[in-house]
């Protein structure tokens, strides 16, 4: 899976993966072959966090 480098749009994509398709971030980022740290800095930018229990960056 290719995942934008715009933070904006990587937010979009990753919170819709989440609802749609896997159960947690560590599952999206198996899927995806990236780093689940890389991913919350990445949007630790915008100042959105993972929350496991509603399963998207809030």
């Amino acid at each position: 899976m290719k995942l934008p480098k715009d933070p904006v749009m990587l937010l979009s994509v990753i919170n819709t993966y989440l609802r749609d398709y896997h159960s947690s971030l560590e599952e999206l980022c198996q899927d995806a072959e990236v780093s689940s740290e890389e991913i919350k800095e990445q949007l630790a930018v915008l100042d959105y966090h993972y929350e496991p229990k509603q399963n998207q960056f809030v």
